[in-house]
């Protein structure tokens, strides 16, 4: 399965967003977390802050996944935002983060955390994939290519 419509809605979806720090952008995550899922944008920053201190969530090739598990969430749930301005996010790589693909799962998901990480970053080294979100004009736009309803729609 490419799609990741499982863990995202439309609502969850943000392109050319403002974020000068990493501070910032687990903020303005933590409130689209909260206007997308129900879930206290507090504890999801906070949340978001503490995984970072273990290791940075930059991806490589300009891309971040930060994650986070979250007390009293029903399943995984992710947010995705297109950055209007690459940011420094320690990447291994060192190449600034433009798309940050959020992954909130329940404290219990053991291996549901890990299989949707692994299919988010499996989808996010896909370099052709990428570049389409980056050229993306709209946030619809990147929910219908995360969605597959792109592909889906161009099937019927």
């Amino acid at each position: 399965m490419n799609d990741l419509d499982d863990l995202l809605t439309p609502e969850a979806v943000a392109s050319g967003v403002t974020a000068g720090s990493k501070k910032k952008l687990f903020a303005l995550l933590a409130e689209a977390a909260g206007r997308a899922h129900g879930l206290d944008p507090a504890v999801v920053a906070a949340q978001l802050v503490a995984r970072e201190r273990l290791g940075s969530t930059g991806f490589g090739g300009g891309i971040a996944i930060p994650h986070a598990r979250i007390e009293g969430l029903d399943r995984v749930r992710g947010v995705m935002m297109r950055l209007d301005r690459p940011l420094d996010f320690g990447s291994v790589d060192e190449i600034p983060v433009d798309l940050v693909f959020m992954l909130l799962s329940p404290v219990a998901a053991g291996a549901e955390h890990l299989k949707a990480l692994a299919r988010v970053s499996r989808r996010m080294r896909d370099r052709g994939f990428t570049a389409k979100l980056r050229g993306a004009g709209s946030a619809d736009a990147l929910y219908a290519l995360l969605a597959g309803t792109e592909a889906r729609d161009a099937a019927a």
